[in-house]
Parts: C-alpha cells; sequence; structure tokens
C-alpha cells in the first residue's frame, strides 16, 4: 500500500484538479449545493449496491465519486469564504477526538455498546449541536432506515427492551391490531397499523443484530432472479405469463428454489 506522504500528495492532486475543474469547465462551474444534493445521493446508493455486491473494484470507484463531490462541496464553500476542504478536515477531526475519549482521554470504554453510548452523551453536550436525542435523524432518510436510526439513538439513551425476546410480543400485538383493521376496511386506520408493524419488525431486526434496510434489498434480489427465471423459461417454450396458471407458475418458481439451493 501507499505511504502516508503519497496519499498526500494525491489528496493535493486531487484538490487542485477540482479548482481548475471549477473554473474552467462549464458543467462544473454551473453546479451549486442544491444541484450536486441528488447526484451525492445517488452516488452513495451506488456505493451501498457495490458493497452489498461485495465488489472492491466498484467500492473503491464509487469512493472516488463520493470523495469528488465532498472535494466539490468544500470548493464551493471557499469561492464564498464559508469554509474550505482545510475547516472540513479540521471540524471531523476535532469531532472524531472528543467523541472518542476512550482513545484519546482517560474515559473506558471495553464495547461497542459503551462506545455507541458515550458518542449519543457527547453529541448532546456539544455546543451547537443536536439538542434532542432524536433531533439528529435526517428527515429525507428512507421510512426503513430512518426507523432503524430512531430505535438505535432511543436505545443509546436506555430506552429499549429489558430483554430482546419481549419484542416479539408487541409484533403479535401489532398483528392482531392490524387484522381487526383490515376487517373493519378503514384504509387510514390500516395504514397506520401496517406503519406500527413494520416499526415493530424493524425494532426486532435491530435488537437481533440484523439490518433490516439488508435483509430486505436481499429478499429483493432474490425474488428478481425467481421471477427472472420464471419469466425466461415460460418464454422459452414460447408463452407468456398471462397465459400461465397459478399452479403452472408456482412449478416452475420452485424449480428456482432448487437451483438457488445446489
Amino acid at each position: 500500500m501507499h505511504n502516508k506522504e503519497e496519499k498526500l500528495n494525491e489528496f493535493g492532486r486531487l484538490l487542485e484538479i477540482m479548482s481548475e475543474l471549477r473554473q474552467k469547465c462549464p458543467w462544473d462551474k454551473e453546479q451549486t449545493f442544491e444541484s450536486l444534493r441528488t447526484l451525492t445521493i445517488e452516488e452513495t446508493y451506488e456505493l451501498a449496491d457495490a458493497i452489498i455486491k461485495e465488489d472492491k473494484t466498484e467500492i473503491r470507484k464509487e469512493l472516488g465519486d463520493i470523495l469528488l463531490h465532498i472535494v466539490f462541496y468544500a470548493e464551493m464553500g471557499s469561492e464564498t469564504d464559508d469554509f474550505d476542504i482545510y475547516d472540513v478536515c479540521r471540524g471531523l477531526c476535532e469531532k472524531l477526538i472528543y467523541r472518542h475519549p476512550h482513545i484519546f482521554a482517560d474515559t473506558e470504554a471495553h464495547d461497542s455498546e459503551t462506545v455507541m453510548q458515550n458518542w449519543e452523551t457527547l453529541k448532546l453536550k456539544e455546543k451547537g449541536g443536536n439538542k434532542t436525542v432524536l433531533s439528529g435523524v435526517p428527515a429525507s432518510l428512507p421510512a426503513t432506515i430512518k426507523a432503524h436510526r430512531i430505535q438505535d439513538k432511543a436505545r443509546s439513551v436506555g430506552f429499549d427492551w429489558d430483554e430482546k425476546e419481549q419484542v416479539w410480543e408487541k409484533v403479535k400485538e401489532e398483528i392482531e391490531e392490524l387484522q381487526a383493521e383490515i376487517s373493519k376496511m378503514d384504509k387510514e386506520k390500516m395504514e397506520a397499523e401496517f406503519g406500527d408493524l413494520f416499526f415493530s419488525l424493524i425494532n426486532a431486526a435491530r435488537l437481533y443484530d440484523i439490518n433490516p434496510e439488508n435483509a430486505l434489498e436481499r429478499t429483493n434480489k432474490k425474488f428478481i432472479s425467481r421471477f427472472n427465471y420464471l419469466e425466461s423459461k415460460t418464454l422459452s417454450t414460447g408463452r407468456d405469463l398471462k397465459q400461465m396458471s397459478l399452479e403452472e407458475m408456482d412449478k416452475i418458481w420452485n424449480e428456482a428454489k432448487k437451483f438457488e439451493q445446489q
């Protein structure tokens, strides 16, 4: 791997390239914080996809794209004298040192649970930081990820089940409440109860150290694979899925499941 000097030189080269692009490239000159925002979100999801696929080459490329956005925002900040990449890096370094007193001070933390509790407590104490436990959860997060973050932050201040097995009673309770509303066919209350059920299942996943977003994406990919097999197998016989009975489709679906297990 490369040494520290090589890394710093290459980062400096990146900053110089970004500065020149901002001055000379028509597209780069037109960009604003708002115009880059959606592109940054897309790049983050592309990195997430590469991580799920465990494709190290793609991970490296996507990290580069995200780093480009970081230095792009910093370059725009420097143009208005609001901040530059030095301020970004310095602020991050100071935050990391402050929030890791078990490394840089005399606080003790022998497990990750304690580290996370200390992290959240220190965040609340920071001047100008989050004023409440949940205020640090971005409003624009997708609902599944947001639910997981909300529950995780509540846990950090002790708001959690005494025993993780207790969550299953809550899941059963939410299923019963949903079924009661379904019998009445009240769409608004059904939606509310579906939300409560999803929230309790996400909570259960968290308690068993399962990332709900990853779990659902795994099932999405499994369904896509099986459905593609079903469609391909059907088309190879000269038929269309709409011409197939549910029993016929189920038979091919089970074939796809067997192939996955091989």
